[in-house]
């Protein structure tokens, strides 16, 4: 399985590149009045308005690594790295020989119809989609130029994944964006740099950034969402003449939303948005644009065939976290895993359409909203505030025993009226000195209430 960064192999690699080291040069453009390639310019670029605006997205781990479905998506890695479980797993269901690039014409993706996806996305609610165009095993879900038959249109599916589910998204009106991988775990480049102590570009001149522009080029993402960032520092990664190129001169450069995983001392620090770690969940209102990124299955971002139900977050967990996430200002883009013949399974399938319709009643709480002056109220715990305009909603994740909420955070007025979303009678209330209120919620059964893993009350007139 070990993989040699020999002489002669990175000479037909770098033949086969066709001398591509300053590919990036060729499309600098930092005008005069435009950003500069350095962190405090581009930092200073304002973030597009949609990407607020959206709060729910859709993340898709998928790739090789959907075949072998064991554990989770770095099953190359771990196999290579001799983890006993994978290693006990490949002797006992493959022949000796077999190697990880034997997986990849397995990937047939025969069942994949993109037009579903996009219609289960839809009715999510979720406002955009982030798709794995390229994970660490180097694979290619597009017919890259620069990834030499280990892409899906020259292995595997024979399709070109990327274009297909642009287009199937972008017909149900929602934004499409493209995960990257910066690092290829056993790429000969990508390994004799980092022989060379990252003091060589071989990798990122022919391989990391051609594909780069190659995907905003000709895919035009609106997102753009980097990872394997972690081994090296951003000037290795030559990321910031990259943003400044996509900020500037790309087709997509007044669009564009871009995170914070652009070399190891960049997370949590620059970019458009932070996601700074996976599952990344502070709590408090957070001064710069974040996402929290999670996966409905709690041990792995793509498909394992070995799932259980208990591995799986609750629609009502999600919705918990959804709220909580967009009260203090961050996105939530929530994953899934399809199979390696391309089908969403039905547990995945059957969650995102239960979050679609809780949003269906309760959105307007959500989308577009901004954060409110507290987060959480004062008096009783799991109630988060958002705010749009002159409206404040308040999201409690628990209803009442005995149907009377207590709010300590809003102050109200002769002005004040509220409404609970989904539910067409009055609610009453009192006010309660120096501030707050007792409401009493109506007395509803179950199959009655307006949603049954969180509830909204609409306020005006409140401070």
């Amino acid at each position: 399985m070990k993989i040699a960064a020999s002489p002669g192999a990175l000479a037909v690699l770098l033949s086969l590149t066709g001398g591509l080291f300053d590919v990036a040069r060729t499309h600098k453009s930092h005008p005069s009045n435009g950003y500069t390639p350095d962190w405090k310019s581009l930092d200073a670029r304002p973030l597009p308005a949609w990407f607020d605006e959206a709060k729910f997205g859709i993340f898709i781990h998928w790739g090789v690594f959907s075949v072998p479905s064991f554990e989770n998506e770095w099953f190359w890695y771990n196999w290579h790295e001799k983890h006993n479980s994978t290693v006990n797993f490949m002797k006992k269901n493959y022949p000796p020989g077999f190697t990880y690039a034997d997986f990849g014409p397995m990937f047939t993706a025969e069942f994949f119809d993109p037009h579903h996806w996009a219609n289960v996305f839809q009715l999510s609610g979720a406002k955009y989609v982030v798709f794995t165009s390229k994970h660490h095993e180097g694979f290619t879900n597009w017919g890259s130029k620069y990834s030499w038959n280990w892409n899906s249109v020259e292995v595997g599916p024979h399709q070109d994944i990327v274009a297909e589910l642009a287009d199937a998204v972008r017909s149900k009106k929602l934004h499409f964006g493209l995960y990257h991988s910066l690092l290829e775990w056993y790429h000969p480049l990508y390994l004799k740099d980092k022989e060379n102590g990252f003091k060589t570009q071989y990798f990122v001149f022919s391989k990391t950034m051609p594909e780069l522009y190659e995907l905003v080029i000709k895919y035009k993402p609106e997102v753009i969402w980097s990872d394997g960032d972690w081994e090296v520092e951003d000037t290795y990664w030559n990321a910031t003449d990259f943003l400044a190129w996509l900020y500037n001169s790309s087709p997509v450069k007044d669009i564009v939303v871009v995170n914070d995983r652009w070399g190891s001392n960049i997370r949590c620090k620059h970019g458009g948005f932070f996601n700074c770690d996976d599952k990344f969940s502070p709590g408090t209102l957070q001064f710069h644009k974040w996402e929290m990124c999670t996966s409905i299955d709690t041990h792995s971002w793509g498909y394992r065939r070995t799932i259980k139900a208990a591995e799986l977050q609750s629609v009502k967990t999600i919705i918990n976290e959804l709220v909580k996430t967009v009260s203090c200002g961050g996105n939530y883009l929530l994953n899934i895993g399809p199979t390696k013949e391309g089908t969403i399974i039905p547990a995945f399938e059957k969650t995102l359409l239960d979050i679609g319709t809780w949003l269906d009643v309760n959105g307007e709480a959500i989308y577009a909203t901004k954060p409110w002056r507290a987060q959480n109220d004062t008096v009783t715990p799991n109630v988060w505030y958002t705010s749009k305009n002159n409206t404040v909603y308040a999201i409690f994740l628990k209803w009442p025993m005995n149907s009377s909420l207590e709010l300590g955070a809003p102050i109200t007025s002769l002005k004040t009226e509220m409404s609970l979303l989904g539910f067409e009678g009055s609610i009453t209330w009192k006010p309660v000195d120096p501030q707050g209120l007792i409401i009493s919620l109506p007395l509803l059964t179950v199959n009655l209430l307006p949603s049954t893993e969180a509830w909204v009350l609409k306020f005006t007139g409140v401070q």
